[in-house]
């Protein structure tokens, strides 16, 4: 008997309306028919991690005028020649705050505020309070964790989500995080009810991937050899390249389109399964490559989970019986698109090869299996089965 995975055990290792999500509309005065037609002023808070770069520089190539507020650790770096307003969100930060809430008394504006990836709903109404009367509208990015039951497949932007009203109250931990995200959500329409766009990202690849869990892969498949593989092959899988998702955020500023969008790929025209997904890593690096399938039965007997020491694989079933199977068909409708999964594959080894060897070992121990530990759970595997 297979073991069903709990959300539970997922979130350990890893009844909103449709009218309240404001699932798509847009707002007067930034809707443009064929691209910019005029320069924006864009407030990225953030923008040095795994997508905010993508973003900057598609908005930088697009004409458009970027401020940064971040800690300003990396933001010289990656971008001597845009400002940044140096500051912290962190909630125990002293005047944090400071310089940002100067501008603004100084009556700065911008036209759009994209607040990137945090998920303490206090830091994003802070914030979001901060900047009412000076951005024209505001962007959240959440996640797909948001959602009470994932169990249902094809589940779409009017689903029930989670519920955390009391988040100021509670010590987070990762089993928080769909319903600190929901929580959010729900601070961001408050704020913001007209002028609000909301994008739910599954696992975010390509290049920049520190957590390593879209990288393994392309680089475990092209090291080649006996490649362990989780399930049978046919467990589907969601996943979208960052420069993909800052494409549709830009495509969404210039457009005037607002609402709550599920962000992922592939198109659900060619569904991806996990067997699918390594022929393609095969593929892209021209490996020798085989794949042994093991279930998920023998997998847990031997201590290798789903999702971290199998990147972007959960057996499909129990709790999370749709996973790979969200619903991107509003997102699609209002413009999203996806480049070929070979040449995210590619993009992503090129980066990865491009690090300095510190950084490359630093990130290649967060997510999949050793090399020694694969090599024992394969034997164990061949031994069971004669």
């Amino acid at each position: 008997m297979r073991r069903s995975l709990t959300r539970r055990q997922f979130l350990e290792t890893a009844a909103l309306t449709g009218a309240a999500l404001g699932l798509s509309s847009t707002w007067p005065g930034l809707a443009f028919a064929d691209g910019p037609d005029r320069e924006l002023k864009i407030l990225v808070l953030g923008g040095t991690g795994q997508t905010g770069p993508h973003l900057v520089r598609q908005l930088l190539e697009r004409g458009h005028t970027v401020t940064l507020f971040n800690r300003g650790n990396r933001s010289d770096e990656l971008f001597p020649d845009v400002e940044c307003i140096v500051g912290d969100r962190a909630l125990e930060a002293d005047d944090g705050l400071a310089d940002l809430e100067a501008e603004l008394a100084n009556g700065r504006t911008w036209d759009l505020c994209m607040d990137i990836w945090p998920h303490i709903p206090k830091m994003v109404e802070i914030s979001g309070e901060l900047l009412r009367d000076h951005v024209g509208h505001y962007m959240y990015v959440s996640s797909l964790s948001v959602y009470a039951d994932q169990s249902v497949r094809g589940i779409d932007e009017t689903a029930e989500v989670e519920q955390a009203p009391n988040a100021d109250e509670l010590e987070y931990t990762g089993e928080l995080f769909g319903a600190f995200k929901a929580e959010a959500e729900t601070r961001v329409r408050r704020i913001y009810p007209e002028n609000h766009t909301i994008y739910r990202p599954g696992l975010i690849v390509g290049p920049r991937d520190a957590s390593f869990r879209g990288v393994y892969w392309p680089v475990r498949v092209r090291r080649g050899g006996e490649v362990l593989a989780p399930g049978d092959g046919s467990d589907r899988i969601q996943q979208i390249d960052a420069r993909d998702l800052t494409r549709f955020e830009v495509h969404c500023m210039e457009n005037g389109i607002g609402g709550t969008f599920n962000v992922v790929g592939p198109h659900p025209s060619t569904p991806l399964t996990m067997a699918r997904y390594l022929q393609r890593c095969r593929e892209a690096t021209r490996s020798d490559a085989t794949f042994t399938w093991a279930d998920a039965d023998f997998l847990g007997e031997q201590g290798v989970g789903p999702w971290m020491h199998m990147p972007n694989w959960v057996p499909a079933e129990g709790d999370f019986a749709g996973f790979g199977h969200h619903d991107v068909s509003r997102a699609i409708a209002a413009g999203l698109t996806f480049r070929p999964l070979v040449d995210t594959i590619r993009d992503t080894l090129t980066w990865y090869d491009e690090l300095e060897d510190e950084r490359r070992t630093e990130i290649t121990v967060r997510a999949g299996i050793p090399s020694e530990r694969e090599a024992e759970v394969l034997a164990a595997f061949h031994a069971a089965r004669g």
